[in-house]
C-alpha cells in the first residue's frame, strides 16, 4: 500500500491528506437539522450527519487529493452509529480511489495489539473465511510499549502490504514532557526514530520507502530535519498544518530529495473551510465546494515551498 500512496500522491501532485475528523458543530444546519428530523435528537441522527458531510466532502476533493485520514475518536463519541459512519466512509474513500489512513493511535502488546491490529488492517479467520472488519490501509500506532507493541503490527503489514504510521514526534505542545527527554544524552524521539527504521527495513516497497512510516509534527521543524536523517526510507506522516500554526515554508526537511517522502496532513482546515473568512463567499450550504478551493490552495502552498 505504501507503493499505492507513493503513485497517488505523484498523480495528484499533492503531498496531502485530508482529515476526516467531524464534529457536529462543523456540520452545516442543513445537513443535521434534516437528520434530526428524520431520526430525532438521537446519535443516530448524529451518525447519518457525520457521514453525509463526509460523503459531501470526498465527492468534493477525492480527485484532487492522495489519501483521507479519518480520527476514530470523532466517530467513536457518536457510540455504534458513529462506528457505523466510520466504517461507511472508510469504505467510500476506498470505492474513490483514496489511500485510507485510520487515526487510531492503538498500543498495547500480545494477542491484544495483534486483534488491533487485525480489527482495522487485517482479517479475522471465521470458519473457513476470512474476514475484514475496519480494513483501512494505514493506522497509526503510540509505540509506548515498544516492539512488543508493534511487532503485531508489522507482522500484519507485511502479510496483507499495509503500512504503519508510529508517533515519534507529535505536534501538540506538551509532547515534549516525553518525547524530548534525553536518554543517554539524547532526546527519545530519535531514539524512537531508529526504532522506527529498523521496524521497517525489511518490508519496503518498489517505490523505495518502507510499510513502516512515522508521525512527526510540523511544529517542529528543526526536530523533523534530524528525523528525516535518521528514517530515509519512512514516510512521514506530517500533523500540524495550518489550525496549529505549523507553515509549508516549515515542510522542506520533511521531504527527501526526490520530493517525496511526507504526507502532510489537514483536518478542520479543509474541513470546516467555509466558516472561515477567506472562503465565507461560499457559504454553509456550499460547504463542500469551500472545501475543494482549501484544498487547491494547500496544494499551490505546499509545492511553492518545498
Amino acid at each position: 500500500m505504501i507503493d499505492q500512496l507513493v503513485a497517488n500522491i505523484k498523480k495528484t501532485n499533492a503531498p496531502i491528506v485530508v482529515g476526516l475528523d467531524p464534529m457536529l458543530n462543523y456540520v452545516p444546519s442543513q445537513i443535521l437539522d434534516k437528520a434530526m428530523k428524520e431520526q430525532g435528537e438521537t446519535l443516530e441522527a448524529a451518525g447519518t450527519a457525520i457521514w453525509e458531510y463526509n460523503k459531501g466532502i470526498v465527492d468534493a476533493v477525492y480527485d484532487l487529493i492522495p489519501a483521507v485520514k479519518p480520527q476514530i475518536a470523532m466517530y467513536e463519541q457518536f457510540g455504534l452509529p458513529g462506528l457505523e459512519a466510520f466504517q461507511k466512509t472508510v469504505d467510500y474513500c476506498k470505492e474513490k480511489g483514496l489511500v485510507v489512513i485510520g487515526d487510531i493511535k492503538r498500543g498495547d502488546i500480545g494477542s491484544t495489539s495483534t486483534a488491533y491490529a487485525n480489527g482495522h488492517l487485517g482479517g479475522v479467520q471465521i470458519g473457513s473465511k476470512k474476514c475484514y472488519g475496519f480494513n483501512e490501509d494505514f493506522v497509526t500506532v503510540n509505540p509506548y510499549l515498544g516492539t512488543d507493541g508493534v511487532k503485531p503490527f508489522v507482522d500484519v503489514c507485511k502479510e496483507e502490504k499495509k503500512g504503519i504510521f508510529v508517533l515519534v514526534k507529535t505536534s501538540n505542545p506538551s509532547s515534549g514532557e516525553f518525547q524530548d527527554r534525553e536518554i543517554d544524552g539524547r532526546p527519545l524521539y530519535e531514539i524512537v526514530g531508529e526504532y522506527v527504521s529498523r521496524w521497517g527495513a525489511d518490508c519496503v516497497g518498489k517505490c523505495g520507502y518502507s510499510y513502516v512510516g512515522a508521525v512527526v509534527g510540523a511544529t517542529y521543524p528543526e526536530m523533523g530535519k534530524v528525523l528525516r536523517k535518521i528514517m530515509p526510507k519512512s514516510y512521514i506522516l506530517v500533523p500540524g498544518y495550518g489550525a496549529q500554526g505549523g507553515t509549508a515554508a516549515d515542510l522542506k526537511p520533511y521531504f527527501n530529495e526526490d520530493g517525496l517522502g511526507a504526507i502532510v496532513n489537514s483536518s478542520r482546515g479543509i474541513i470546516c473551510a467555509y466558516k472561515q473568512e477567506k472562503y465565507a463567499q461560499f457559504g454553509e450550504e456550499n460547504y463542500a465546494e469551500a472545501s475543494r478551493q482549501a484544498v487547491i490552495d494547500m496544494r499551490e502552498d505546499i509545492n511553492a515551498n518545498i
